[in-house]
């Protein structure tokens, strides 16, 4: 994955994220999230994809 961070992840800045494609392009219908201190990115829609902090 270029430029993404895997599902499942802890520790990552707390915040927005946006799932992203394979090769960090945008998803359509792609889910977005926020993280608090400590949480863990949850599983994208599709396996390869990623997340990305906005």
């Amino acid at each position: 994955m270029v430029n993404s961070i895997k599902p499942g992840t802890d520790n990552q800045k707390p915040g927005h994220y946006v799932e992203v494609g394979p090769r960090g392009g945008s998803v359509p219908k792609g889910h977005t999230t926020t993280i608090g201190k400590g949480d863990r990115l949850p599983p994208t829609s599709t396996k390869g994809n990623g997340w990305k902090k906005v």
